[in-house]
């Protein structure tokens, strides 16, 4: 590995011992941190600008009927300071937190042949109906070196086959009729064009609903270029739909480890086109950007992360004094930690399970690690089909929930021989170890629901006693010298999107989520954001709620003006205090 890109080496003196949480109820307790812009306020200049800016305003009234308050409440958590109207900083998130080890080697170089055959064997695993014409193509021709072209002429992009972009239109034409509220933002805004100017790199998942935010951003006035996450998650018939409305993008599924940086990089490098913003998920384009183009991160406005581990590194960054640009906090706003962790998690699970193992549930010992949003989902639906649940966890109070709700709380080393299935949801790293799958009975199935892949140990699996036997798409089954077999799924890696989909609807909820944090961190004015992680405001996570309430019959109940005062709100939010938990 080349050593100038090891970024773990280079910070790991600075990082201190694993402290759970800590710096998270400070960050809480120093009030939300209120997102305010200058987005070109057009109705003049005042004394004392609004929390939130004028034009997002105009954009939040527009796509639903929720207001802000005509007189805000002062409280000492207030962003601007009352005498003279001065921008002042925005609470941050603090966290001291071990880093996981990242296993890429970004510049060791598979052979040609060798990724060919690794791209070719993977791709022929997707259980898409509609990835046949993709198949079909010559084993011989490697996707990097072979020449595409849309119907444009244009051939900026690299996804498993264009042919596939009417399939893909299909599929994020539903995505769009469920995914309401990003629909209902992109209506509103469109008109006042809030990222013109913007640069946008992402690495994300690339599948339906990702393409709504996508294009979304790009309606709103941004340039957008995209590579994928995770390299079994690619939906290749959406990878070239957005790749025939001329929108570069960078990803199929089954890439090799060479093909995803190799992706990533050709989003970055482009001649007379440097990114300003970073739209990030794990945290692989900001690490990428940071050790290859410094001169191109200290340009950046701003990045906005959603998974526990990107956020782990921005944080590690941060400590080590080189985080240089300001960055949002999406994992740990509240509609994603409550509804796309809780609620998707709970309903994927057991899909990704009955695709992959054909597994049923009842009277299964199942250990599920960790009890989180995800791990809570995961437990509670799993429960619900007549598994025995059994969590382990590291937090207390998470212990305590997991006791109160009914599981059973144990060591994994305790339990690991008797369990049926060992899922991780923790965003750690070494979570189950090659001695806990020594211990594994016969048939045991292990997988990942967390972000990371170095939650399960799979490195120490391939050992020359140990047999590799491939069984179909997402399906390993590793074998031991006695004859003994566990099912590995998805090699590892978080296992709802490499194995099945995820309900359409949460995820509209994180998606607006990113763009509000992407619109806010282009326009802030000089001085709000300092080189550090911030939260997204309570405000703008109600306003994210209250666009998906519509889709239901659903009526919120108003304070009176006399109980407003009563308690302290405004009418129209916050209604919690920023260190409230849901």
């Amino acid at each position: 590995m080349d050593s100038s890109l090891n970024m773990e080496a280079e910070i790991q003196s600075a990082t201190p011992p694993l402290e759970d949480n800590e710096g998270t109820e400070e960050s809480n307790h120093n009030g939300e941190a209120a997102i305010s812009s200058a987005l070109e306020r057009e109705d003049g200049d005042s004394s004392q600008p609004p929390s939130i800016s004028a034009k997002l305003l105009r954009m939040l009234e527009a796509a639903t009927n929720w207001r802000p308050a005509l007189v805000p409440v002062q409280t000492s958590d207030e962003v601007f300071d009352a005498n003279d109207g001065a921008v002042s900083e925005a609470p941050r998130t603090k966290r001291q937190i071990q880093y996981p080890e990242q296993t890429q080697e970004f510049n060791s170089r598979l052979t040609k042949t060798g990724r060919r055959s690794l791209s070719h064997s993977i791709s022929h695993s997707s259980t898409d109906s509609n990835s046949s014409d993709a198949e079909n193509l010559e084993d011989e021709v490697f996707l990097r070196d072979r020449q595409q072209i849309n119907s444009k002429g244009n051939k900026d992009f690299c996804v498993k086959s264009i042919k596939l972009a009417d399939y893909g239109r299909r599929e994020i034409e539903l995505a769009e009729d469920e995914m309401t509220a990003l629909m209902a933002l992109r209506k509103a805004a469109q008109g006042e064009k809030p990222l013109a100017g913007a640069k946008i790199v992402g690495c994300t998942h690339v599948t339906a609903q990702t393409a709504v935010l996508f294009e979304t951003l790009t309606v709103l006035g941004a340039q957008c270029r995209w590579a994928a996450c995770n390299i079994y998650s690619t939906q290749d018939e959406v990878a070239a739909a957005l790749a025939e409305q001329d929108l570069p993008v960078f990803a199929w599924k089954g890439e090799s480890e060479d093909d995803f940086w190799w992706c990533i990089d050709r989003c970055v490098n482009v001649e007379g086109w440097e990114p300003n913003m970073i739209l990030d998920d794990g945290g692989d384009m900001t690490h990428w950007i940071y050790k290859k183009y410094p001169h191109l991160f200290k340009k950046v406005k701003g990045i906005v992360e959603e998974s526990i581990t990107g956020i782990y590194r921005l944080h590690h960054l941060s400590k080590a004094g080189k985080l240089c640009v300001p960055a949002i906090n999406v994992n740990d706003s509240v509609t994603k930690q409550k509804f796309d962790s809780l609620y998707c998690s709970r309903e994927s699970i057991l899909d990704s399970l009955k695709k992959t193992a054909d597994v049923m549930f009842g009277g299964k010992q199942v250990a599920v690690c960790g009890y989180g949003e995800v791990g809570k989902g995961c437990s509670s639906a799993l429960k619900a089909m007549g598994s025995v649940v059994y969590v382990t966890e590291i937090d207390p109070i998470c212990a305590l929930q997991a006791c109160m709700d009914g599981f059973r709380l144990a060591k994994l080393g305790d339990v690991v021989g008797q369990v049926d299935m060992v899922i991780t949801c923790t965003g750690n790293k070494n979570v189950v170890v090659r001695e806990h799958m020594d211990l594994m009975k016969n048939g045991c199935i292990v997988c990942n629901m967390g972000r990371s892949n170095t939650e399960i140990d799979v490195t120490s699996l391939r050992t020359p006693e140990l047999a590799w036997q491939h069984v179909r798409a997402q399906v390993d089954h590793i074998i031991w010298p006695d004859g003994k077999r566990i099912v590995l799924l998805a090699e590892g890696r978080v296992l709802n999107l490499s194995s099945s989909t995820v309900p359409i609807y949460v995820l509209s909820i994180t998606a607006t989520t990113q763009a509000l944090a992407l619109i806010e961190l282009f326009n802030a004015p000089e001085g709000r954001y300092k080189q550090d992680v911030y939260l997204l405001p309570k405000k703008l996570d109600e306003y994210v709620a209250n666009l998906h309430l519509q889709t239901f019959d659903a009526h919120l109940t108003e304070l009176t003006d006399d109980q407003a005062k009563y308690m302290g709100l405004n009418k129209h939010g916050p209604f919690k205090p920023s260190y409230y938990r849901y």
